[in-house]
């Protein structure tokens, strides 16, 4: 009897529960149905409420008859909402919206009295009435969260994202309202950007949930007008610099903008009518069907019970065996044996179950076979498929398929595993695999090739020992970038080789954080780091030929950057005729206190691999010295030096050096030509300016003496005539003056030569002088000291400002001239200037190429600025104190 009130009580059961279940949904329905009523009449004061901001923002901004007569029928309309609504609310079971609606009615009551006396502005107004309009939609959204059915849901969805979409709409219009007020220089045109975004979140949500009708009215709604003006003036509005004629009219835009707001809100009521719709029927349908359900249920339940007393008897003790049975299977027990064997249904089902044990012990020798074979490596076993028919045979083929695929996958993998261990040995960059701890794993044989270290070596200790002691702080920081996670690193570091030398490498690494390691490939950088560097140091020093710096610099800056390659103490000489060196530039490495003993050692070294190489005319070496020879058109011009105080220099090091200097040789010889013609310019000038010297002495010492002692000699002869009125006398006096004028004329002559007063008294009376005789006014700004210049720099000075004095009365047709001259930090500057026409070109064969060429021949620079008709400025700068060059003569044999 057990066995029949069992199912009955279970069936009754479920029975009971599937009807309590569903007029407990009928209950949800019914309040859903209630609450979506209030929500209807709650909507009616949020739309209410909208229209009353509009007004009142209207009627703060132009406060007249018709604004303030359109607030007050908007607030008496917000106010009969708000009391149907309330009325609607009371007496019902969800939460409090009877409280909520009376909260609304004071805020807005509160909000109208502020309003009336003008105590706030349009934009706080429409915050305010925004403020009161999102507590209604919260409401409207809460009261529709019920949502019993799928369909009840996406209307409730439908209809909440039109109210929020209106909602965003009015705001808009409250917001472009003041807009249109404000004066048409400082709109901002973004302030209602967001509202539209709003909106069309929402309509887009809208979309998504309502029926195909509303979604043809609301594409009718938005693409056509008014719509279409509505966008029309939001896209406007969108533009960063809208031009006023663009603005449309406050009242077309306030029309269309309704009109647009009016047919949002018609769609917004056939929504509301399909969610009340929706909800309705969703009730009567699941009444129907609890009735339904209900009768069906008993009329199972009076025959289950039937038939589980008529066959009590003969299938309880049967199925039980069969049910442990299955159980037992179920649990791969394979040991129970069902005992019932009638010739009914259940005794066949009794034959079956006993077969399924006998065909699943089979199945589970071929399965641990498989295992067996998987486990032992032996991946050409197959199950036997044929002694097995249906699924058991599938099953089984499926198996040996999976059998057969892993062993050609396995051939594949070590195919590939084999091919991978050739291409990492055979590689010619440094592959290998560490650990994020510093260590590594495994290193392909480029490693041993580059670093001179075992594969022992470098997997026994950190890779950062390996590492140049300057670049360790950044190798790890490398890594615990990697460590952290971090997809690819890439960087150069600097390694020591076995050897002690230097090589860089150029890393690129990829970790694998959840096994802690990091796949990494290095390149060998260092020839072509070597090479940029050389290329580098060669262009500097291009530059600086180029720039016509002094010969003594460009030797120097060669050595410089010798010295900056290598790392060593570096030296560019020359070969001399008898026999010696001298030594043009030099750069010092930087040392220590101890280290000065070994200058000694290093200059004897130094010098005999000068010898060698003058020998040879081939790079040598010397002990920690090498040299690499300078020829120059086809001879053997110097020598580049580089010299350690203490360790060896590397191997290579003289083909490199000789490479370097072989590549620089046309950059020194550049230089020794310009410092040779610079030597021949000054020279040129000097014995010039000597050859005035004695000329001006000459004719001091001989022509005028003997012109003065005439002068003399024919004075006397004009005391021994009596006759002051005889043709004698008169004859006498014209040769006198005569000889005057040659005087003065040979005088003239003897002070362009070579002035005396220079030599005399110096550049400053000199120019002095100048100014005295000069043809036109003549301003001198001398602030020289005391001592004499060198005579080159006084002469040069000189005969500039001479040469200009005479341009301005010949040329410059100029009525003022003034020369300044100053002494600072061991130049002399000179600036002359005339206010002549100007038009001076030194590049058209004007005597100021003669001046260039002077100044130039002594190390000077003279540059002249003479635009048409804004005179002529020449301004000279001259060393007083050149430097001495660092010149070491060097014997040797």
């Amino acid at each position: 009897m057990l066995l029949v009130l069992l199912p009955v009580t279970v069936l009754l059961a479920f029975t009971a529960f599937a009807t309590v279940t569903q007029w407990e949904e009928a209950r949800t329905l019914r309040d859903f149905d209630a609450a979506i009523k209030v929500s209807f009449a709650t909507g009616e004061v949020a739309g209410a409420v909208a229209r009353e901001r509009i007004a009142a923002v209207e009627a703060r901004l132009s406060a007249g008859p018709d604004t303030l007569r359109g607030r007050s029928e908007a607030q008496r309309t917000a106010d009969d909402a708000l009391r149907r609504a309330f009325d609607e609310a009371v007496g019902r079971p969800e939460s409090d919206v009877a409280g909520v609606l009376d909260a609304v009615r004071r805020q807005l009551h509160a909000l109208r009295v502020q309003t009336g006396t003008g105590s706030l502005d349009a934009q706080v107004v429409a915050q305010r009435y925004e403020v009161i309009e999102n507590t209604l939609l919260d409401v409207v959204a809460a009261l529709e969260s019920g949502r019993p059915t799928r369909a009840a849901g996406r209307a409730a969805d439908a209809h909440i994202a039109m109210l929020r979409a209106i909602a965003a709409a009015e705001s808009e219009r409250a917001e472009l309202a003041i807009l249109f007020h404000a004066p048409a220089e400082g709109r901002a045109t973004a302030v209602a950007g967001r509202w539209t975004e709003l909106e069309k979140a929402q309509l887009r949500a809208f979309r998504q949930t309502t029926s195909d009708e509303l979604k043809a009215e609301l594409h009718t709604t938005i693409f056509q007008a008014p719509g279409r003006e509505v966008r029309k003036a939001r896209d406007m509005l969108a533009d960063t610099a809208p031009r006023p004629a663009d603005w449309p009219s406050y009242d077309s835009w306030l029309s269309d903008s309704e009109k647009y707001v009016d047919a949002l809100r018609g769609i917004q009521d056939r929504a509301a009518r399909e969610l009340a719709v929706t909800a309705e029927r969703d009730l009567r349908t699941t009444r129907a069907q609890a009735f339904t359900e209900l009768a069906v249920s008993l009329g199972v339940l009076g025959l289950v019970t039937l038939l589980a007393l008529a066959l009590r008897r003969s299938i309880t003790r049967p199925l039980g065996q069969v049910s442990e049975g299955a159980r037992a299977l179920s649990d791969g027990d394979l040991s129970y044996d069902i005992r019932y064997a009638g010739r009914d249904e259940l005794g066949d089902v009794a034959d079956t179950f006993r077969e399924l044990r006998v065909t699943s012990e089979r199945l589970a020798d071929e399965i641990r076979a498989m295992n067996t074979a998987i486990d032992a490596g032996r991946l050409e076993h197959r199950a036997d498929v044929d002694s097995f028919d249906g699924t058991w045979a599938q099953l089984l083929g499926g198996m040996n398929g999976t059998m057969a695929s892993f062993a050609a996958a396995h051939g594949r993998r070590r195919r590939a595993e084999q091919e991978l261990e050739g291409i990492f040995n055979l590689s010619l960059d440094l592959l290998c695999i560490s650990s994020v701890d510093g260590y590594f794993l495994r290193v392909n044989p480029a490693f041993e090739r580059t670093l001179g270290y075992p594969i022992e070596t470098l997997t026994s200790r950190p890779f950062v020992e390996f590492v140049h002691e300057e670049d360790r702080e950044s190798t790890r920081e490398a890594v615990a970038l990697l460590a952290s996670g971090a997809e690819v690193a890439e960087f150069e570091n600097r390694y020591v080789r076995a050897d002690g030398t230097e090589c860089w490498l150029q890393w690129s690494a990829r970790p694998v954080p959840e096994e802690g390691l990091i796949y990494a490939a290095a390149r060998d950088v260092t020839e072509s780091r070597r090479a940029s560097l050389e290329q580098a140091a060669l262009r500097r020093v291009a530059t600086a030929v180029a720039r016509g710096v002094p010969p003594s610099e460009v030797f120097t800056k060669v050595a410089e950057e010798v010295g900056s390659l290598l790392g060593t103490s570096s030296a560019v000489l020359r070969y001399e005729p008898d026999g010696g060196a001298t030594v043009l530039g030099i750069a010092h490495a930087r040392v220590d206190a101890t280290a000065e003993a070994a200058r000694m050692t290093r200059r004897e070294a130094g010098r005999k691999a000068i010898e060698e190489v003058a020998r040879t005319g081939a790079a040598a070496r010397s002990g920690t010295s090498v040299g690499a020879p300078i020829v120059v058109d086809g001879r053997l011009w110097g020598v580049v030096m580089a010299a350690s105080l203490l360790d060896p220099l590397p191997d290579g090091t003289e083909s490199r050096l000789a490479d370097f200097t072989e590549l620089i040789a046309t950059a020194i010889a550049n230089a020794d030509s310009r410092d040779q013609l610079t030597a021949s310019r000054a020279r040129v000038v000097a014995a010039g300016d000597a050859s005035r010297r004695r000329i001006e002495r000459d004719l001091h010492d001989g022509v005028q003496q003997r012109l003065v002692s005439l002068q003399l000699e024919l004075r006397m002869t004009e005391t021994l005539v009596t006759d002051r009125s005889s043709e004698l006398a008169q004859q006498l006096d014209h040769l006198g003056k005569g000889l005057d004028d040659a005087f003065q004329d040979l005088l003239q002559v003897a002070r362009g030569i070579h002035p005396s007063v220079l030599s005399r008294g110096g550049l400053g009376p000199a120019l002095r002088a100048l100014a005295r005789r000069s043809a036109i006014p003549v301003e001198l700004d001398l602030a020289l000291a005391g001592a004499r210049f060198p005579e080159q720099v006084e002469v040069a000075a000189y005969y500039v400002t001479s040469e200009c004095l005479t341009n301005a009365v010949k040329h410059a047709r100029a009525s003022v001239v003034t020369v300044a001259a100053e002494e600072r930090s061991g130049v002399l500057e000179l600036v002359i200037r005339d206010d002549g026409v100007g038009g001076a070109e030194p590049d058209k064969g004007s005597g100021l190429i003669g001046l260039i060429d002077r100044v130039e021949a002594i190390g000077g620079r003279l540059t002249v600025a003479s635009p048409p008709g804004g005179g002529t400025t020449l301004s000279v700068r001259l060393p007083v104190t050149p430097p001495a060059a660092d010149v070491d003569v060097l014997p040797l044999g």
